[in-house]
């Protein structure tokens, strides 16, 4: 464990650096307790910093959590989940019923316009959701409509959702992830023109968009009344993407950005006495897993041993990680999924303890006494990673990094380039299994495993109406996955969010920041 202390004793150094950045800033005089944050609130604009761009503004064609953020702001859902009650509320519909198992009936809102002017009704739902349901169009969160067969029209404020078979999540979708985009700007300009020039009906809209460095929201003036989101009180948003963490905390030190997210928690306990911020921390449906490629083209055929996935989790001492990395609210996971999911379950899973002996017992009976060098692909929580690598190594597996932006890792997963990976996945905001799991199992693009009796029952889980039954589907799933290592489940995700003090915000577990709601004290 040489290793893990040696990355124990950088962090240290870390903090002092840490600390002497936050001196000479001090000395500079950019520090200031007042200046930058009344600036801020003198020109109504909350500046934000985050490591990751989004690949397409387009919420059908990202999936990274700004793009996520983003597409929250500016664009509306048919329906809305309220974060705290889970109680569905009309959005850009005003009701629904349930006509069938597959049939969900929606009455429109009249009068709400796109921030184009172009006006919001059927046409808007049936051309957005047939055409990123449709497999041809390679909508990059594709398991999100792969369960709509049809919409149809049947007035200019009244529409059906159809879906291909009995899906008890439709709801949960059509109130998360299920943008509505403006049906004639969509129909001329396609995802590329929507990337380029974002027209929503959200509560902001787009005013400047620089891909790969910035993009500028602006509050909606005209954002519809009846909407359950809030109407925005902040005039405008801007949103760089800063790769590099320490600029980041240089800026929001100095008050050159009023809020970051994802803050490590050494660092984010640093920034506790900073006089011009306040550190806010809450646990997220986030989790942190690692995947194994163990297809037959698999770049690491050691992995198709079953022997040796369970010996690289026995390897990851879980406890220890989350206690010196990950940071209070982390919960330790067993199996696949978010733990408040509709579906999830770790009752009766086959669980793996740090155990370094049993580990290397495991190795040397699949064939690799001495271990054997792998590569791991990462895209974010690096000191994770790192202290992930040094309990591999611990017991003969040199794991070395490849630490990519998401679309990356994404595309060389799905190319079958990639060994071992360190993921994170917070299903979208979607609160149900069938957002989680089968991202992963069910023969989708991101399923390295493929094995087809998971598939099978996860299918069934996702389409069976019968609430029990359908717990017990995804638990035997969820046991299978648990039971042969096909991956491992490390811990949830808590966020440390670093806001200037001028700033009223609040944390949800879905990791949704949500804009409207925020204000200047």
């Amino acid at each position: 464990m040489k290793k893990y202390y040696k990355s124990f004793a950088s962090s240290l150094y870390i903090r002092k650096t840490f600390a002497g950045l936050a001196t000479c800033l001090l000395a500079a005089g950019l520090l200031s307790t007042s200046s930058p944050a009344l600036a801020n609130k003198k020109s109504d604009t909350l500046r934000m910093a985050y490591d990751q761009a989004p690949e397409s503004v387009d919420p059908y064609f990202n999936n990274v959590r700004i793009g996520v953020i983003i597409a929250a702001n500016v664009w509306d859902t048919l329906l809305y989940r309220d974060p705290l009650t889970n109680e569905y509320k009309g959005q850009l519909a005003k009701s629904w019923k349930q006509i069938d198992d597959r049939t969900l009936e929606f009455e429109l809102r009249e009068g709400v316009k796109f921030h184009n002017g172009e006006e919001f009704d059927a046409d808007s739902v049936v051309y957005t959701l047939d055409y990123v349901a449709d497999p041809k169009n390679k909508a990059t969160t594709q398991q999100n409509v792969s369960w709509i067969e049809k919409v149809e029209k049947l007035g200019k404020y009244k529409v059906r959702v159809i879906s291909k078979q009995p899906f008890p999540g439709a709801k949960e979708y059509l109130s998360t992830t299920v943008a509505i985009h403006p049906a004639k700007y969509y129909k001329e300009v396609g995802p590329k023109g929507m990337n380029a020039k974002p027209v929503g009906s959200g509560p902001y809209k787009v005013v400047e968009y620089i891909p790969g460095k910035s993009i500028t929201l602006e509050r909606n003036t005209e954002y519809f009344k009846d909407s359950p989101k809030k109407q925005p009180k902040i005039g405008k948003i801007e949103i760089r993407f800063i790769p590099d963490r320490q600029t980041q905390m240089a800026e929001v030190i100095s008050g050159g950005e009023d809020f970051i997210m994802h803050v490590p928690k050494d660092q984010a306990d640093q920034l506790q006495s900073m006089p011009n911020l306040q550190v806010v921390s809450g646990n997220t449906m986030r989790i942190v897993f690692m995947q194994m490629n163990i297809l037959d083209s698999t770049p690491a055929p050691q992995l198709k041993d079953e022997r040796v996935r369970k010996a690289i989790a026995h390897a990851i001492d879980r406890k220890s990680i989350i206690k010196n990395i990950v940071g209070e609210g982390a919960e330790i996971l067993n199996t696949i999924c978010t733990p408040s999911q509709v579906g999830c379950t770790e009752d009766g899973a086959t669980t793996y303890n740090y155990d370094p002996a049993l580990s290397k017992k495991l190795l040397a009976e699949a064939g690799y006494p001495n271990g054997f060098n792998i590569d791991i692909v990462a895209y974010r929580e690096r000191n994770q990673t790192e202290a992930i690598i040094n309990y591999l190594q611990a017991v003969g597996i040199n794991a070395k990094l490849n630490y990519l932006q998401y679309a990356a890792m994404r595309d060389m997963i799905r190319a079958n380039k990639a060994s071992l990976t360190h993921q994170t996945w917070a299903s979208n905001l979607v609160n149900d299994v069938s957002a989680s799991t089968p991202v992963y199992f069910a023969f989708g693009n991101d399923d390295i495993t493929r094995d087809p009796q998971v598939r099978d029952l996860l299918d069934k889980g996702d389409h069976t109406i019968n609430i029990e039954l359908r717990k017990a589907t995804y638990k035997r799933a969820l046991d299978l996955i648990a039971d042969k290592a096909y991956a491992i489940p490390l811990w949830s995700l808590p966020v440390n969010y670093v806001v200037n003090k001028e700033v009223n915000f609040k944390p949800y577990p879905d990791e949704l920041v949500r804009f409207w709601e925020m204000s200047w004290k």
